[in-house]
């Protein structure tokens, strides 16, 4: 490996390490198949790229050499472009998923959170309708997860994706107590609210300063 190689390699995202795992299942897939496998699995616990991002880094690892792409013939009505981890792909996918440096904190980035956060802007049972609209979709994705994992299960290949999609399955039914709680909360809430609205006229309410609500 040359040294403009090596330094690419270090400078590779988690966009096109996923993508190269997801080539290293066996069989050559498409980029189209690739991001249906990135919307059956790896959404379910990371995210999926979009299918500019699958076939960007495509292109970077076959520059790279860690990925190769053949053309489909004649004999297919539409032609299409196929393609394949190499063993150099292989042995850098290996070193990097076993590698022991930390692999960073989770990232949460919950919509509905951020809304509820803005609670005082909005009338309370707007916020309730949102979090039982959320619980509905949270239920969809539960479906879909479990789904996932009952086309996996057979499979002796997929063993692995399958633990992370169990994980997911538990994570999306913590996802549903959460909810089921914070539906609990904005009720309490709101009936503290009703509760200072009706005080008598005149009686000091505690207002926020400058400082944050939480000591930093």
């Amino acid at each position: 490996m040359t040294s403009s190689q090596t330094s690419k390699k270090q400078d590779l995202p988690p966009t096109a390490w996923a993508v190269l795992g997801l080539l290293s299942f066996p069989g050559e897939r498409t980029g189209y198949e690739l991001k249906k496998w990135a919307d059956s699995s790896l959404r379910f616990f990371y995210w999926s790229p979009a299918i500019s991002q699958i076939y960007a880094e495509l292109r970077r690892l076959e520059e790279l050499g860690y990925a190769s792409s053949e053309r489909s013939g004649p004999e297919e009505v539409r032609a299409k472009r196929r393609y394949a981890i190499t063993d150099a792909g292989r042995e850098a996918l290996a070193g990097w998923a076993g590698d022991t440096a930390d692999a960073g904190p989770p990232v949460l980035k919950h919509g509905l959170l951020l809304r509820i956060w803005l609670g005082h802007l909005a009338e309370p049972e707007r916020l309730r309708a949102m979090v039982e609209d959320h619980m509905v979709r949270t239920r969809g994705e539960l479906a879909s997860v479990r789904e996932a994992m009952e086309h996996a299960a057979d499979v002796p290949e997929w063993a692995f994706p399958v633990l992370a999609l169990r994980w997911s399955e538990r994570q999306h039914l913590a996802e549903l107590d959460l909810a089921g709680a914070l539906l609990d909360d904005l009720r309490e809430a709101g009936t503290r609210a009703a509760e200072a609205a009706a005080r008598v006229p005149g009686t000091a309410v505690r207002q926020a300063d400058g400082d944050a609500p939480t000591q930093g």
